[in-house]
């Protein structure tokens, strides 16, 4: 008896040691914080053991088909883009040294808006900008309103910077008079076609991917209004096949697929509304798929994997349902990429829906960058631009909204830490080193 107290004794002071050992590693960032990190995205202790309860639950349920073996196309060799606002710049000098910033980060694309209510101001076929006050002596100026966005294509050109070309945005005079002035679609979907071949004719060869809309499956990006996939399918296809007109080699990217689980119907689950593109035969309507890719409130290294868990690999069920419906040889780009460090409440009480995208520090939204571009190039070859949101704003006028911090350089044009860490990331790309590990 007394053999078997001391030998429970032993065991409990080897289970307390061990657990002591766990914790003191954990909070020290050893060994055990590194597993748990990489497959939780979670860095704080307490949340990584909760997390990895969650992950184990993997094992329960059924994960997403990713017909990782099947080859996709059209490939790219240069994989890192960013989100620009080139045509809020209005000084020429400054679009150029943005995109020279851009190209020297080793940066391969831009996802850069040809904002159709900038373009055809008035009414159909009006491609005169009369705004502004150009040269400053009290009259409004009528200028080309193309103007800025052949500036735009020229400095790609001479800096060896790829466009997505991201097509939406329609003036009042296309909608419905009642959400006139909002994101909702056109009245008469011709209207957005004609704009759309009115972009592709006029910078032919020179730009060959164009993304239809923007998160087509939330309300506020269809016009305050609930979502319709059947509706979006056909604006797709009918801007697929008039492109394909424009250039049989112009790629076709779909909208940007939101993360969201809500199934309210003003918003829908990106899986659901998905299918239901499919059902509505958006199958033949589009070259590449587009998604958003935010970490939110973890990590890019989660591996938890749930219908209703929003995460970086939320991207992973939208491949799914791709698989299934015969689409596998397609790819995935990822249209915003980026974790959000935003400022404290102490640092600035001003800053609305603070948290609504969670809160890193500057130094995990440059390492978080760096490890998502690499696990998508580690682990997902079906994966193909991914567009860190955004590059800059030219002023700071959006400073209380928590989304303006994302941006990798301030309007002054100074670098945030994830620049640098995409510049060095790019370097060790072009070098051979695997500068993600």
């Amino acid at each position: 008896m007394r053999r078997l107290v001391l030998i429970l004794l032993a065991a409990l002071i080897a289970v307390s040691v061990a657990g002591g050992a766990l914790v003191v590693d954990l909070f020290r960032r050893g060994p055990a914080w590194q597993y748990l990190y990489d497959r939780t995205g979670e860095e704080n202790p307490v949340q990584q053991v909760y997390g990895y309860v969650s992950y184990l639950g993997n094992a329960l349920r059924r994960g997403p088909a990713l017909a990782a073996d099947v080859a996709t196309a059209p490939t790219v060799d240069n994989a890192l883009g960013v989100n620009t606002f080139l045509e809020l710049e209005p000084e020429p000098a400054k679009r150029e040294r943005q995109m020279q910033m851009i190209a020297d980060a080793g940066i391969g694309w831009i996802r850069q808006k040809f904002t159709w209510q900038d373009i055809e101001i008035r009414g159909r076929g009006n491609f005169t900008d009369d705004r502004n006050d150009v040269d400053g002596d009290g009259q409004i100026d009528a200028i080309d309103a193309w103007a800025k966005y052949d500036h735009i294509v020229d400095l790609a050109g001479e800096y060896g910077v790829r466009i997505m070309a991201r097509l939406g945005t329609p003036p009042a005079w296309s909608q419905r008079p009642e959400l006139a002035g909002t994101f909702a679609p056109p009245a008469d979907f011709q209207d957005f076609v004609n704009y759309a071949v009115a972009v592709a004719s006029r910078y032919q060869g020179r730009i060959r991917h164009f993304q239809i809309w923007n998160e087509p499956n939330l309300g506020l990006e269809w016009g305050n209004q609930p979502v319709d996939p059947v509706a979006y399918t056909e604006l797709l296809c009918r801007a697929y096949r008039a492109l394909k007109d424009v250039d049989p080699d112009i790629v076709v990217i779909s909208g940007a697929i939101a993360p969201t689980v809500d199934i309210s119907g003003y918003n829908m689950n990106g899986g659901v509304f998905l299918q239901r593109m499919y059902d509505a035969g958006a199958g033949g309507c589009f070259d590449i798929l587009a998604t958003q890719g935010y970490g939110l409130f973890s990590g890019p290294t989660d591996r938890r994997l749930h219908i209703t868990t929003i995460n970086f690999p939320y991207l992973l069920w939208l491949r799914d349902v791709m698989v299934a419906n015969g689409d596998a040889h397609k790819p995935i780009w990822i249209g915003e990429l980026a974790w959000n460090p935003v400022p404290s409440e102490s640092d600035r009480s001003d800053i609305v829906a603070r948290y609504a995208y969670g809160q890193v520090s500057d130094a995990q939204a440059a390492r978080y960058a760096v490890q998502a571009y690499q696990r998508a190039r580690d682990e997902w070859p079906f994966v193909g631009v991914m567009f860190y949101w955004f590059f800059k704003r030219p002023d700071n006028s959006e400073a209380n909204q928590s989304w303006y911090y994302f941006r990798m350089l301030d309007p002054d044009f100074t670098p945030r830490p994830v620049y640098d860490a995409i510049r060095d990331y790019a370097a060790g790309l072009r070098s051979g080193r695997d500068a993600g590990r």
